[in-house]
């Protein structure tokens, strides 16, 4: 496992090389070990790993405000990506800082927000029981390609206005390019999604729709018409950020749901407290991390870091920080509420939230009304995938 030396700045007893995304450990059950780094590391503490070099935050408190600190923490170059010198863009909105950040943003919020998802919802249910339609009588699937993958990427796709007969191909784009440990990979995943939105965006100004890429080649920031190279970038963006985190986040919630037949009967025993259990489960089952570079030099719990230094809050360790959530593994649907960090936060929370928490709640809904009892299928064992997005990479189920 390769490693990066740390700068002399970073005290001896503070550099950790943990493994997070790529150890063994790790990969063997990556919720449970993030949960561990409460007792293994200090709060603030310097990673030398390949995937996660810098300083790493587990504290719910010190992630809250590294997301809402936007004078101290910035997103630009945040993100690991390369750009064709020929054609340099920024991935937008999440590699704009404020205020610019959030003129972009208001580009899509019409369609994001609570308001704006909530005219999917008969969508979404229709869809999550046209799924369950076709496996139900044959007592087993792969949950990932039959229900996992196929709900929020499907509506995804019609969300951007992108054509369905590709789905499967574009999922494994980002899969290869989110997950793959070959670089040429992922190099070569990435630049077919770079090639194939180029050609969308022409397609879409010649015949524009409804949907978000279309609302993004014609918005306009103070008047004027997003440049070429903002409109390439923003779509690149949510095109990645929307074809993994749901998904993943999906396969993680019906593993623990199929080991867990009590847990699974109490949430069907409950109709009415559907949000307490949505939240709850995306919790405990957060799939994503969030980085950022100090843009000066700060103190935190008594840690003096540098501007330049790079800054990881691990948000699935956060929404396990006991003194927060004590007993943070349990699923407990009578928490108290409290907020969570699944979707980051502050000027930078995630954008589809919303219809992600929608996704989540009706497939709960309809899955468990129609198949109340499975299983995982006998002699499986899961295996999670390398890369930022958390997940299983299977899920046979039976029932």
């Amino acid at each position: 496992m390769a490693s990066r030396p740390a700068p002399d700045h970073v005290p001896p007893e503070l550099i950790h090389n943990i493994g997070l995304i790529e150890s063994p450990e790790f990969l063997a059950a990556p919720h449970d070990f993030m949960a561990t780094l409460h007792q293994r590391c200090p709060p603030i503490f310097w990673s030398t790993g390949s995937q996660s070099a810098g300083w790493n935050l587990i504290k719910h408190e010190d992630a809250f405000f590294m997301l809402r600190s936007a004078e101290y923490f910035t997103n630009k170059g945040g993100t690991p990506f390369p750009r064709d010198p020929e054609n340099p863009f920024r991935l937008l909105p999440v590699e704009a800082d404020p205020p610019e950040h959030r003129q972009f943003r208001n580009i899509l919020d019409p369609m994001l927000s609570p308001q704006g998802i909530l005219r999917l919802e008969q969508t979404i249910r229709k869809l999550a029981n046209d799924l369950i339609d076709e496996v139900e009588a044959k007592g087993e699937c792969q949950f990932d390609e039959a229900y996992g993958r196929p709900l929020p990427v499907s509506i995804f796709l019609d969300l951007m206005g992108l054509p369905q007969h590709m789905r499967d191909t574009f999922v494994e784009w980002v899969v290869d390019l989110l997950h793959a440990t070959d670089p040429a990979v992922a190099g070569k995943a990435y630049w077919a999604i770079c090639g194939y939105l180029e050609g969308a965006i022409e397609e879409k100004r010649k015949k524009p729709d409804d949907g978000a890429m279309s609302r993004i080649i014609n918005g306009e920031i103070n008047g004027a018409p997003i440049t070429p190279q903002d409109v390439f970038g923003f779509t690149v963006f949510l095109f990645i950020a929307g074809l993994d985190t749901v998904f993943a986040t999906l396969n993680n919630m019906w593993l623990w749901l199929a080991q867990n037949p009590a847990k699974r009967h109490e949430i069907i025993a409950r109709p009415d407290d559907i949000m307490a259990v949505t939240e709850e489960l995306i919790r405990r089952f957060g799939v994503t991390f969030s980085g950022r570079t100090l843009l000066k030099d700060i103190e935190m719990r008594g840690v003096k870091m540098k501007a330049g230094d790079k800054v990881m809050s691990i948000l699935p360790a956060c929404n396990y920080d006991p003194e927060v959530f004590p007993n943070p593994l349990d699923v407990d649907f009578n928490r108290p509420r409290k907020p969570i960090l699944s979707f980051a936060g502050g000027v930078h929370s995630c954008m589809g939230a919303h219809l992600a928490r929608l996704e989540i709640r009706i497939g709960l809904q309809e899955w468990l009304r129609r198949i109340p009892d499975f299983d995982l299928k006998p002699g499986f064992s899961p295996e999670f995938r390398p890369g930022g997005v958390v997940g299983p990479e299977h899920l046979p189920l039976v029932w």
